[in-house]
């Protein structure tokens, strides 16, 4: 028997990517853009510590890019110590954490790492817009941190530098995928627009099933846009087959078998098989120490 389509439950479509995104306009009319661009934010990846090379050399192996220096430092407003990296490559970054301590909470819960122009102003935006300061602003080796969170419990840490960093723009910007309650969408959506000065690109109540692990059902996916990066907004109802919702970015490449036998013969693991949807070929792999990622390529390119 077919099972009840999930999509069913919503209507929201390009009409409402419209309305989200013009009901914002006023909230952030006045506020200068926070964001300093795509390529300077980053995932956040924490492993064992004894993991820490492995993910590093299979990131780096089946996308190409580097990796800093390792160091170890306390990158928590508590006692703590962790080694530290930042790994680039050409479709995303990564900061790579390896704990030798307890990880104090509610670190590790944080999704991404947004670097902001001003860390006052952001805090003030973000609250304005609607999100929690849930770790206040605390100093770090190379400037000041906080995290915040919006409807839904979506975490987020925010990063200002001392001295401001220069990196080249990806080759294709990741996608941040948010997996969200029916009960939360509408609220984060909105919220993170007007915080993020972003765009509603797309709002389908109908997406295959298939890209949530239920061939047989439907259901609702934003995308948006800003000059933070891309982000893909999943809404569901819950009922989720692993590995789905375990992968926080979603990595763009140009061949995608090549990407997974580079994956694969590097220590990584095909946990989704390639499956065709939405005009792009996709897969989730889990890379060593557990970080578990989507990989898609335009059905154009393959």
């Amino acid at each position: 028997m077919t099972a009840p389509s999930i999509g069913s439950k919503f209507f929201f479509a390009a009409a409402t990517a419209t309305l989200l995104t013009a009901s914002v306009a006023h909230v952030h009319a006045s506020d200068r853009s926070v964001a300093v661009g795509a390529q300077y934010d980053t995932t956040h990846v924490y492993v064992p510590v004894v993991d820490v090379d492995a993910f590093a050399s299979s990131f780096v192996a089946t996308f190409g890019g580097t990796s800093t220096k390792q160091v170890v430092t306390m990158v928590t407003p508590t006692q703590s110590s962790t080694t530290s990296q930042l790994v680039r490559t050409p479709i995303g970054a990564v900061s790579l954490f390896g704990f030798k301590t307890p990880i104090p909470y509610p670190f590790g819960l944080e999704r991404t790492g947004y670097l902001v122009t001003d860390m006052d102003e952001a805090i003030r935006q973000a609250r304005n817009a609607g999100a929690s300061v849930i770790v206040d602003t605390f100093p770090d080796p190379i400037g000041r941190d906080a995290i915040i969170q919006w409807p839904g419990g979506i975490n987020m840490q925010l990063y200002w530098h001392t001295e401001a960093p220069h990196y080249v723009k990806f080759d294709a910007v990741p996608e941040n995928r948010v997996y969200i309650s029916q009960d939360s969408v509408d609220a984060f959506v909105h919220d993170f627009l007007a915080f993020s000065h972003g765009e509603v690109v797309s709002d389908s109540s109908q997406a295959p099933g298939i890209e949530i692990g239920r061939p047989n059902d439907t259901y609702r996916r934003v995308r948006v846009v800003s000059d933070f990066g891309n982000m893909t907004v999943l809404v569901t109802d819950g009922h989720l087959p692993y590995p789905y919702g375990y992968e926080t970015t979603g990595y763009e490449v140009k061949d995608l078998s090549a990407t997974i036998a580079r994956a694969t013969a590097s220590g990584a693991t095909v946990l989704v098989q390639p499956y065709q949807s939405d005009k792009r070929q996709a897969g989730i792999l889990r890379f060593p120490g557990g970080y578990i990622a989507e990989v898609h390529a335009s059905l154009a390119s393959q």
